[in-house]
């Protein structure tokens, strides 16, 4: 019997009404193993109502009941992880150690939410003139929705709903039609952890989910992580509706790998950060930039390690790496891989053929490395967002440097070298928001923001961190000015000396 995911609104499970359904696959077997409801406008439209009527309660709560709530949550979903673990295995594909590491990235965000009053305390200046005070406080701003994708369907929403909520907000969350399942759990986490109802709601759905949220006028801000031409709609449409919006889009992430680097730390890092999680992720190594020599040594100790991946089942502990997440988005990372040669790139590795035997009906694709591609292959200009690695070469540190300038993304980026004023300079002159040195997938911890530059980032504000606190949050200052007790009307008697 299929599973049928619901929406979840006011604390409870709400059977989709729309009589639409889209189907979720087991990447590993390709069989439709869930139905999920898209949620129609009235039934966004019930979900926001629904935040709207508990923010009436929940924004006036106090910190410690908020944090207190969260941190109940935080045990269960440390208790749960594995159980998490398997939804998002069973839905994306990727394997058990993958989701597990999601799992506890989306904790450390949980964490600082519940640390969260050091972010919201205030400022106070005295006597700014005689007997005037000037306080800077920071208050909720309502309802707030969050717009996630595939690749970490128990992550990202993370990035988002713990801040949100304990600043004192309520949440409405549309992910991923594509892997349902993780935030359902973690909707029903927070229920038992004694979150009040329609604190935390989410709906399923396609593009009628999504605009009706952008364009709803109790929808006071939108986050949003997924591709760059979809975070720029987000992004256009809800700003044009006066929302406050943080759309985080794709990425082409690039390594600078310099002559004098330890050429096989470099090529463990590029190995691992581009074929982790089949590549599905914003933060992939993508490209590799060669710098003078050392090209063709590199090229081959990636190799030698890629081709030793165990790819399998994500609940097989002896993988690797899993599929893709649907045979669709499987055809067009390998499109990318037969086109490459004649676009003018060395196919080092193809992994376009590649099947697992028993699960030959699943979205499999081996590992591809592509060599001495061109600024000009669609290969390296796509964010491919699948396990394909193109390297590229230049003569010099600043010829490197001018070619990941000149992407239009600027997600992240990375060094590796043994020159610590190489290093310097690269953070100085790079133009991208997150940067590692000698750290493939520069990710930053909880307490720093996550996010890019240019193509990569819409909107002012970065996710989670004090950027998070700072977005689902407006600053108000307080100016006052009280009499002093002693200038009390005639037979009021404070107990005040009347000689200052």
């Amino acid at each position: 019997m299929t599973k049928i995911v619901n929406h979840w609104i006011g604390g409870k499970t709400v059977e989709g009404a729309s009589g639409a359904y889209g189907p979720v696959t087991d990447p590993a077997t390709g069989a439709v193993t869930t139905k999920v409801a898209f949620a129609s406008v009235e039934e966004v439209d019930a979900a926001v109502a629904t935040a709207k009527d508990a923010y009436r309660t929940w924004g006036h709560s106090s910190l410690a009941q908020r944090t207190s709530i969260l941190f109940k949550f935080r045990a269960l979903l440390d208790a749960h992880r594995d159980e998490i673990a398997e939804l998002i295995t069973a839905e994306h594909g990727k394997v058990h150690s993958d989701a597990l590491g999601e799992v506890a990235r989306g904790l450390e965000i949980v964490d600082l939410a519940c640390g969260i009053s050091v972010q919201l305390k205030g400022e106070l200046s005295t006597q700014v003139a005689t007997r005037v005070d000037v306080a800077a406080i920071r208050q909720p701003l309502g309802v707030v929705a969050g717009i996630t994708p595939f690749n970490f369907p128990a992550m990202v929403p993370m990035w988002m709903f713990p801040i949100a909520i304990a600043c004192g907000n309520t949440f409405v969350l549309k992910p991923s039609e594509k892997d349902p399942s993780a935030a359902m759990r973690l909707a029903e986490l927070l229920a038992e952890a004694g979150l009040p109802d329609g604190v935390f709601n989410v709906v399923h759905g396609d593009k009628v989910a999504v605009d009706r949220l952008l364009e709803h006028p109790d929808v006071k801000a939108v986050s949003f992580v997924g591709s760059t031409p979809i975070a720029r709609y987000i992004h256009t449409t809800a700003s044009a509706n006066g929302k406050r919006v943080q759309a985080l889009g794709g990425a082409k992430n690039h390594m600078l790998v310099l002559p004098d680097a330890d050429l096989d730390a470099a090529a463990d890092a590029a190995v691992s950060a581009a074929y982790g999680s089949a590549g599905e992720r914003c933060m992939a190594i993508s490209a590799v930039v060669a710098v003078g020599s050392i090209g063709d040594e590199l090229v081959e100790k990636i190799r030698e390690r890629a081709e030793k991946i165990k790819i399998g089942p994500g609940n097989d502990p002896a993988s690797e790496m899993g599929p893709l997440i649907t045979k669709v988005h499987r055809d067009k990372v390998a499109s990318y891989v037969a086109g490459a040669a004649a676009e003018g790139s060395e196919v080092v590795l193809d992994g376009t053929g590649y099947t697992v035997d028993g699960y030959e009906d699943g979205h499999w694709i081996g590992i591809s490395l592509l060599d001495k591609v061109p600024t000009t292959a669609k290969a390296y200009q796509d964010e491919i967002f699948g396990p394909v690695l193109c390297v590229l070469r230049a003569e010099t540190y600043e010829e490197g440097v001018a070619l990941i300038n000149a992407s239009p993304f600027g997600n992240g980026t990375a060094i590796f070298t043994r020159d610590g004023g190489a290093a310097r300079r690269f953070q100085l002159e790079i133009e991208a928001g997150m940067v590692g040195v000698n750290v493939p997938i520069p990710v930053p911890v909880g307490y720093h923001s996550f996010g890019g530059w240019k193509d990569s980032l819409f909107g002012d504000h970065h996710i989670y961190g004090n950027d998070g606190t700072h977005f689902y949050t407006r600053g108000k200052v307080v100016t006052t000015r009280w009499p002093d007790p002693a200038d009390a009307p005639a037979g009021v008697d404070l107990g005040f000396p009347r000689n200052h």
